[in-house]
């Protein structure tokens, strides 16, 4: 499809982005969008059982086909974010452990939003500087990682992206970095991803107080309803 291809290789590069109930979706699809046209790569999406997996909202349902225990090595290890990251990450789900044992081998680990808490309860962003949704900067400080407000923090090969729709940031990012400049503005510019909001409300050193604090009450809520 591209004019592009990746020197040096033989085999594909395995991408796997690992999910689990009640993860959000944009914080998956967002680096998939991008992450399927690197020259070379292969895809695969895997959690801790093969079958069905939901969206935080239960309107989104995918079937999973590979399991962690499927996918041990990838080269590159996607982790998106939910509500649930939090009871994910303090009851050692299953991710964990395998973002733990991939780590050693990856090319990249990469977070999108409260995916981050997950690579923090995997021990791998212990005095790093990491990203993550801004409603869960102290959750990730807890991990002894350093919360930045960043879009996109690299640290060595772990690469952490904030909330949601910054997993496009940082898929762009990954994608530079393993195919070069030119194919990662290529793939922006096939998907478009051009954002002009119609609003400037998308940092919380932006958002009107009264806007801020009723989304941060939200989340709140949120997070506790999932991590009960």
């Amino acid at each position: 499809m591209w004019p592009f291809e990746l020197s040096g290789r033989e085999s594909p590069m395995h991408i796997a982005i690992g999910v689990y109930d009640e993860f959000t979706s944009l914080d998956a699809m967002g680096p998939y969008q991008v992450l399927q046209h690197v020259p070379g790569a292969e895809v695969v999406w895997c959690a801790a059982e093969a079958g069905i997996v939901r969206d935080d909202a239960g309107l989104l349902r995918m079937e999973v086909e590979r399991t962690f225990d499927d996918v041990p090595r990838p080269d590159i290890l996607v982790v998106p974010g939910g509500f649930i990251t939090r009871k994910l990450a303090r009851e050692r789900h299953p991710i964990v452990d395998w973002i733990a044992g991939a780590h050693e081998h990856t090319t990249y680990t990469t977070s999108v939003c409260t995916g981050a808490l997950l690579l923090g309860s995997a021990g791998i962003l212990d005095g790093l500087e990491a990203t993550t949704h801004w409603a869960a900067y102290d959750d990730l400080a807890s991990y002894g990682a350093v919360p930045t407000e960043q879009r996109v923090v690299e640290q060595g090969k772990i690469i952490t992206g904030a909330g949601v729709s910054a997993g496009i940031d940082m898929a762009l990012t990954l994608a530079g970095r393993l195919a070069g400049d030119e194919v990662a503005m290529a793939i922006q510019l096939a998907i478009e991803y051009d954002p002009h909001p119609p609003y400037d409300s998308g940092a919380p050193s932006k958002a009107p107080p009264a806007i801020y604090e009723m989304v941060a009450a939200i989340n709140d809520e949120r997070a506790a309803d999932a991590s009960s």
